[in-house]
């Protein structure tokens, strides 16, 4: 009979690629998945690090478990992911219902892990090994499977932004080979899967190597696009710094590159931007966004913004809200600044959290406003639409236009087929629109 695997993941998207290969590992080992803690013999919380207090929101999950665990003394508590490796043996003495701690550069490890549980050894691997995780996992199963994935091509990063850990709880930027990616593109598409999403933490520093020299991630976009049956090619996150020429060339030639574009600048002013160790200004940023929107006109680009960072005064808000207008995004994530231990940013003087809050306010019903004005903009539009599940009404299938944007139809379509759209509405998160016949 085979055992059961519990797996809560927390934060982007790739720990939801991190989750489905420990799943895969785990499989190997006889595990299969269930969506019920309950039945579990092995629950694995897949954490995050990057807002404040994500620690404690999974020594609160952990603390939840305990009951589960009373009852069932057998059962297997791993923590995984950025707290894992931010935390360490922390989390063990912490919390002795704790089986395994690892972090995501070793989680090729966790069926060792797990066997070695099995015979009452607690274990923490929190380093960064050598050798290549995905060196040491299974091929992905031949299972059908959702027809868009996540693809991580690039880990870590070098940049050392003064409020982020990634550096710490990732490593140094490490690019996969392009010939590993290529395969596994080949065994999504062979699965169903229309549509990847390549993920990196500076996912355009790509720069895998291969045969015929190291790939840049527009060459990567480019032969990947080569592939029959892969009809969407999508990336996440990139770095303005790495935004290179050759890429911006890419979306105004690849037509399987989709028209949308997440580019976190952060802040408009350049007194920040240079305390956030950002290494480019705001001028640069927008004159950035000209080009792109030079090479792809209808490319719709998304943003991040940390609002209240340390020394943050008026000044610098007006100009976060002065380049915002300039940019105007489609879509927009915002946050309130939030101290990360260990980082540079932490040590300094924070903003008045009332401040804070209301300049978060003011920034986000401005982001709204120009989300709202780019989805209206788009009815009377034809889009194409990749259909990924039933909507909530009969007849009804939901799934994303080339802009990202979620598009209801009725229709009978299947999931997994593309077609072409027109837009008749627009709602709060959600186009409606009717089959171009």
């Amino acid at each position: 009979m085979s055992k059961k695997l519990y797996i809560k993941t927390y934060g982007c998207q790739m720990n939801v690629y991190d989750s489905e290969r420990m799943a895969e590992a785990m499989g190997a080992e006889g595990y299969v998945t269930t969506d019920v803690a309950e039945e579990a013999d092995m629950v694995l919380l897949n954490t995050c690090h990057i807002r404040e207090k994500a620690a404690e929101k999974v020594y609160s999950d952990l603390g939840r478990l305990k009951p589960l665990k009373a009852a069932k003394p057998d059962l297997k508590i791993g923590v995984a992911g950025c707290v894992a490796q931010a935390e360490g043996e922390e989390i063990l003495r912490r919390m002795p219902l704790v089986d395994l701690v690892v972090g995501p550069q070793s989680y090729h490890r966790l069926p060792a892990m797990a066997k070695a549980a099995g015979k009452g050894e607690k274990s923490v691997v929190t380093d960064f090994p050598e050798e290549a995780k995905f060196d040491h996992l299974p091929e992905r199963p031949k299972a059908a499977v959702r027809p868009t994935a996540f693809l991580t091509v690039q880990e870590g990063c070098d940049k050392f932004c003064a409020f982020c850990v990634v550096p710490y709880t990732r490593g140094a930027e490490v690019s996969r080979p392009a010939g590993r990616i290529m395969a596994e593109a080949r065994g999504l598409v062979e699965k169903g899967v229309r549509e990847i999403t390549l993920l990196g933490q500076n996912v355009n520093a790509y720069h895998g190597s291969a045969a015929d020299g190291d790939w840049s991630l527009a060459r990567l976009a480019r032969e990947l696009a080569k592939i029959d049956g892969l009809d969407r090619i999508r990336y996440t996150t990139s770095h303005p710094n790495d935004m290179a020429d050759d890429l911006i060339a890419a979306h105004g030639e690849e037509e399987k590159l989709m028209p949308y574009l997440h580019l976190p600048v952060q802040s408009g002013s350049d007194r920040i931007l240079k305390a956030m160790n950002r290494r480019h200004t705001a001028e640069s940023y927008i004159r950035l966004i000209e080009k792109i929107r030079a090479a792809r006109p209808d490319m719709l680009i998304s943003g991040d913004f940390i609002v209240g960072f340390p020394g943050e005064t008026d000044a610098d808000f007006a100009a976060t809200m002065d380049l915002i207008r300039t940019v105007n995004y489609g879509m927009a994530y915002s946050f309130r600044y939030s101290a990360r231990p260990g980082t540079p940013a932490a040590e300094k003087e924070p903003v008045p959290a009332d401040v804070a809050d209301a300049r978060l306010q003011e920034l986000q019903a401005l982001l709204a406003g120009q989300q709202r004005a780019a989805q209206e903009a788009m009815v009377g539009r034809e889009v194409s639409v990749l259909f990924e599940k039933p909507g909530r009404l009969p007849g009804q299938m939901v799934g994303k236009s080339d802009y990202l944007h979620a598009v209801h139809v009725k229709t009978d379509a299947r999931t997994g087929e593309i077609a072409r759209v027109r837009v008749a509405e627009s709602a709060p998160n959600s186009l409606g629109g009717e089959i171009v016949r």
